[in-house]
C-alpha cells in the first residue's frame, strides 16, 4: 500500500512541471505584445519597455522561467502590474470566499446526488426514475449563470428570503455565513449533483444486477442494507472518481458564480485579472488552481485503496 502512495505521489511532480511550463507560457501565447496590450493605446514606448521589463520579456524564456520557478518553490508568485501588491497576498485575501462557496456546493451535491441516484436505480422505470433522469438532463442543459439569475430573482428580490448577492466571513457568525452561500451553492452544484446522480445510478443499476446481490436478497437481507451497504460500496469507486472529476466543474463554475453574485473570491480575482490583463495575478490563480486538481485527484486515487485493496498492488 505505501509503495502505492509513493507512485502516486511521485507521479504528481512531472505532471505539476507541465502544469507550470503551460502556465508561465500564457504570457508569450498571448497574442500580439503582451506589455503593449497592458500599456494600452496612448502609453509610451518608455511605458511599454517599462512593463516589458516588469515581466521579464526582455530577457531569454528559459531564464525566465527558471526564474519564475526558483520564486513559486519560496511562495513568491510575482507582483501585480496595477496594484503592485504580492499576488499571493491578492490570493490569501480571496481563499475563504472561494473555499466556503466549493466546500459548501460539494457537501451539498454529494448529499442529494447520491440517495438520488440510488434511489432511481432502485426504482428503475418508475416515476421516481423519470423525475432523477430529467432533473440530470435539465442539470446539464441549463447554464449556471441563468440558474443563478433564476434563483436570486426569485428567492432573494421576489420572496426576500435570502441576500440576493455579497459574502460574510466566517467569523462574523455561522448562519449569516451560510445565508449568502445558499443561492451560490445551488446554483453552482445544479450540475454537480446532475453528473453525480447520473454515473451513481448506472453504477447502481449493474451492481444490483450481480449474482452476490440476487444472493442477499434470497437471504433475506433487507434493501436498506442491500442497497448503502452492499450494493453502494461496490459500486463506490466510479462515483468517487466522477466526484473528483466534477471538481473541475466547480472551478470553473466559481468563476461565474461569484461574478453573478457578486462574490469577492477567486473567480471574481480571475475575471477582473484578464479584464486588465493583469498576467502574475492570472499566472498565480491559474497555478493554484491547477495545483487543487491535481491534489484532488491524488487524494481520489487513494481514496480507491478503501473501496477496491486490490487496486493497492
Amino acid at each position: 500500500m505505501w509503495a502505492y502512495i509513493f507512485r502516486r505521489v511521485l507521479a504528481t511532480i512531472p505532471v505539476m512541471a507541465i502544469v507550470a511550463l503551460f502556465v508561465f507560457s500564457l504570457l508569450y501565447l498571448a497574442p500580439g505584445d503582451p506589455a503593449a496590450v497592458i500599456a494600452g493605446d496612448q502609453a509610451s514606448p518608455d511605458d511599454v519597455e517599462r512593463i516589458r521589463a516588469s515581466l521579464g520579456l526582455d530577457r531569454p524564456y528559459l531564464v525566465r522561467f527558471g526564474e519564475w520557478v526558483f520564486n513559486i518553490l519560496r511562495g513568491d508568485l510575482g507582483t501585480s502590474i496595477f496594484t503592485n501588491l504580492p499576488v499571493s497576498h491578492m490570493i490569501m485575501q480571496r481563499v475563504e470566499p472561494t473555499l466556503s462557496l466549493m466546500v459548501v456546493t460539494l457537501v451539498l451535491s454529494v448529499t442529494i446526488a447520491v440517495p438520488m441516484g440510488v434511489v432511481a436505480a432502485w426504482k428503475q422505470g418508475t416515476h421516481a426514475d423519470r423525475a432523477v433522469m430529467a432533473f440530470a438532463v435539465l442539470g446539464f442543459s441549463v447554464p449556471v449563470f441563468v440558474v443563478g439569475y433564476v434563483l436570486a430573482y426569485v428567492f432573494a428580490l421576489e420572496l426576500d428570503w435570502l441576500p440576493v448577492q455579497g459574502y460574510t466571513p466566517l467569523s462574523q457568525g455561522l448562519w449569516p455565513w451560510f445565508e449568502n452561500l445558499i443561492l451560490p451553492s445551488i446554483a453552482l452544484g445544479t450540475v454537480y449533483i446532475a453528473l453525480i446522480a447520473r454515473i451513481t445510478r448506472a453504477t447502481m443499476l449493474e451492481v444490483l444486477s450481480q449474482d452476490y446481490i440476487r444472493t442477499a436478497r434470497a437471504k433475506g437481507v433487507g434493501q436498506r442494507a442491500i442497497l448503502f451497504l452492499h450494493a453502494l460500496k461496490n459500486a463506490a469507486v466510479p462515483i468517487v472518481t466522477v466526484i473528483g472529476i466534477g471538481i473541475a466543474l466547480l472551478i470553473g463554475g466559481a468563476v461565474v458564480t461569484e461574478s453573478v453574485f457578486a462574490i469577492p473570491g477567486l473567480g471574481r480575482l480571475t475575471v477582473d485579472a484578464i479584464l486588465r490583463r493583469d498576467y502574475p495575478v492570472i499566472q498565480g490563480v491559474v497555478l493554484l488552481f491547477s495545483f487543487v486538481y491535481v491534489l484532488v485527484n491524488l487524494v481520489i486515487d487513494l481514496l480507491y485503496t478503501l473501496f477496491d485493496p486490490r487496486i493497492r498492488y
